[in-house]
């Protein structure tokens, strides 16, 4: 199992979801993929309402699933 470390960017909050994207230019970007948005603020310490607009990394696993935010 490999993982790699990747830059994101967390566009928006849905609900109790954060619409997270690769942190490139819009037109190279993918369709947001979400995740739980508590899980997130937890891992880096700040309050859900703070996350959006918030640049962070992750390790993406061999199923294309990210985990391990932090900061960037």
């Amino acid at each position: 199992m490999s993982h790699d470390r990747v830059p994101v960017r967390v566009l928006l909050l849905f609900g109790e979801e954060a619409e997270i994207v690769a942190d490139v230019p819009p037109s190279e970007r993918s369709e947001p993929a979400r995740y739980p948005a508590a899980e997130i603020a937890a891992a880096i310490g700040v309050p859900v309402s703070d996350l959006p607009g918030k640049r962070l990394t992750a390790d993406v696993d061999d199923d294309d699933r990210l985990s391990g935010w932090q900061l960037a």
